[in-house]
Formats: C-alpha cells, structure tokens, sequence
C-alpha cells in the first residue's frame, strides 16, 4: 500500500484523458461539434485535467465556484481551490445544454470535448484584484484574465490529448500516477517539491538540500508551459538542472521532472495552488522560497510563506517548507539565509534575474559563488546561440519574475 500523501480532495486521481477506442471515437465524434478556441493558459488547464493534476475536477468552474474561490478559495461545495479554473469565449452563439469541441488556439487541434452546464459573465477586475491583488496591466496574470472572452463556459470535459508534452519532452514529463509509481518504487514517503521556471544556481540548489535533509527525496519540478518573453526555454533549463544533479547530489534523492501549466504569477495565491497539484502528485512538501511565483514587486517578499497559516487547517495536506532568503556569504564561508548569516550586505553574492540574463547575454562569467560551473556552461552555450535581436529582447524583457 502506497504511503504517499492522497491526492487532494478524494482518494484516488481523477484523471480525464480517454483513451484506446474511447478516444478514437470521441475524436470523431468531436469533429462535427461546435468549436470553441482556447487560450495557451486554458490549454495547460485542460492537459493538467486530462493527467489528474487539478484532482478532483471534472472540468471547468461554475459561477458559484469562481464567486466562492475569488473571496473564500474553496468550491461551493467547501472544497479548498486558490484560484479559478475556467474557460471562456466571446461565441455569442454557445449555450448551456451544448456539446462543444475545445479547440487550441496555438495547433488547431481538439484538446477535449466538453458539456457545457453553463454560460455566464464575470467580473474580471474583481478576479484581479482577489487572486492577484492588483488590476494594473503591467502584471502579465491580469493580462491573462483581461483577454479572456466575456463569457465563461462551464461543464465536464474529456480529454483527448496530451498537448505533444510526452513527445516534445521524453522522460521530463510525468503525470501525477508516473510520480507517485516512481516514488512509491523508491520507498520515499516525504517528497518535497522544488517549484521552477528558471535554471538552479547556488541558492536553489540549498533549498534543495535543505529538503533532502529533512524529506526522503526531492522533486524538481520544472514549468513546461507557456513563460514570457526571455525566460530560458524548458530544454535548456532542464539540461542545466540535469548536470547540477549529476555533480552535487546524492544518487537517487532528486527526481527532475515537469508539468505543462502556464504560469499565472499569482504570488501568493499561485503558492496555494502549486502545493494542491504537488499533492496529486506525491509530494508532502512544497519549498517556498522568496517571493514564490512573484513579479516585479506586487506581493512581499514572505508574502506566500504568511499566506499558508491564513488559510482553514486541513485546507492542504501537503505543507509548505519555508525558507529564507539565501546566497553565498564571504564571510561565513558557505551558503547561508537571512536567518543564519550576521553578516552585512556586501559580504553576500545577490545578484537579481535581471543582472544574470544580462551578463549571460553579453557574454560575461557568473561568479562561482553564484552558479556552478557547469550550470553557467550550459548557460552560456545558449546565450551565445541566439540571435542578436533576441538577446537584446532577453536583456530588456519587462518582468522580473521569481
């Protein structure tokens, strides 16, 4: 018997992916039926359903859970959720009783079928405002939800693909039933989730270590999703966190692996909803780090380690491992966090995602302190690949994202 943490909300994963002849013919049937496009944020929604990654969905959210969640995050049926998961459109003609195709809006191809429950409008600012404390456009979650179509669509959905995720990523992508049989196979019960969308230099990889002190194992779990403008792509991310395990772990304590939702730069909130899905797949722990899911300087800096202790008890099974600020410190010899090191600011290698693209992109050495060798190796191989006009795109890239 499994001794892994259940997956969220019910005791086993619902995963809505058909498959076999089920799937041959729901596509078929699917051709004939209304099309509705989906934004590459509602794609990496449908393939997380599809996996059993939002367990227990069975589709997208109602009024009344989109209402529930914006002030209370739970469901109407008091089930905790941080943030909505919806569709929406701007299809005049669509309407509850319907059957429709959902449609990517970046391949053309069917992602799912779906029954449409409902058809109704929202308050997109006061979903800004509740899950990303803010409604300025320079935040690019609200330009998510400010481009959605003025309607949502809700009801059950089949899967009926995988978005290309398996083929584009080979061993890197796991569904949450891969997760937990590799985990299961290993014998861990504590596995802390490492959250990321950027390479590991010296401060990620202590929070690693830090959990694999405390946790049987640690996994890292990369975003394959949808980035912004000068984010380092997912191939050359997991290619520099591959050689960092490689040369500074322990065999057989860390499990790279990654998932196929956008990111939504919630902060706070998005902290809530990564260690909901890091449930679904096995993880007891989620690291929280500084300003976990920020950008730019919407949220504090803790601000998603203090939001944990405000929601209900028994809200989340898999806990939050908080953790400090951490660099290199001179005069301490070693990494260090706010918390252990006495030490003044200039004694500390801080260097901002602003400062590492930019030196990386003309070329410059990270210092040792900061990087490890091979992981800047990796990094400067890339940078030096790309076109000019990308680099001076990657170098002036709006946000500052965490």
């Amino acid at each position: 018997m499994s001794k892994l943490v259940p997956p969220h909300g019910s005791d086993t994963l619902n995963a809505l992916v058909l498959s076999g002849d089920s799937l041959t013919a729901e596509l078929a049937r699917a051709q004939s039926l209304p099309k509705i496009t989906c934004s590459s944020r509602e794609e990496g929604d449908i393939i997380m359903l599809g996996i059993g990654g939002f367990n227990p969905l069975d589709g997208f959210m109602g009024k009344a859970d989109w209402q529930s969640i914006c002030d209370n995050m739970t469901m109407e049926n008091g089930l905790f959720w941080p943030i909505p998961i919806t569709l929406s459109t701007d299809d005049e003609a669509a309407k509850a009783g319907d059957e429709v195709a959902i449609v990517s809006g970046k391949s053309g191809n069917i992602l799912a079928t779906m029954m449409v429950t409902e058809k109704y409008s929202i308050d997109k600012n006061h979903e800004c405002e509740t899950v990303y404390k803010t409604t300025e456009e320079a935040h690019p979650g609200v330009v998510m939800v400010q481009a959605q179509g003025q309607y949502n669509l809700a009801g059950p959905i089949k899967v009926l693909s995988d978005g290309g995720f398996p083929e584009k990523y080979g061993d890197l992508y796991m569904t949450p039933a891969q997760t937990r049989d590799y985990f299961d196979d290993k014998g861990w019960k504590t596995i802390a989730a490492f959250q990321t969308r950027n390479p590991m230099h010296r401060s990620h990889e202590y929070l690693a270590k830090i959990a694999v002190e405390i946790c049987d194992g640690v996994m890292i779990h990369s975003v394959l999703g949808g980035l912004k403008a000068g984010d380092i792509p997912a191939d050359v991310r997991s290619e520099a966190i591959s050689v960092l395990i490689e040369n500074y772990f322990v065999d057989n304590t860390i499990l790279q692996s990654g998932y196929p939702l956008d990111m939504r730069y919630a902060g706070p909130r998005e902290a809530l909803l990564h260690a909901l899905f890091r449930q679904n797949y096995g993880c007891s722990h989620l690291i929280v780090g500084r300003d976990h899911a920020g950008v730019d300087d919407y949220y504090g800096p803790f601000d998603a380690h203090n939001i944990f202790d405000e929601i209900p008890e028994g809200s989340l099974v898999t806990q939050p491992l908080k953790i400090d600020w951490t660099f290199w410190c001179h005069e301490c010899g070693g990494m260090s966090s706010m918390k252990t090191c006495p030490h003044e600011a200039k004694d500390r290698v801080l260097l901002s995602g602003t400062k590492v693209r930019k030196m990386l992109s003309e070329g410059e050495d990270l210092p040792e302190e900061f990087s490890r060798p091979e992981v800047a190796k990796v990094l400067q191989a890339y940078y030096a690949g790309i076109k000019e006009e990308d680099k001076v795109e990657v170098k002036l890239s709006g946000h500052s994202a965490k």
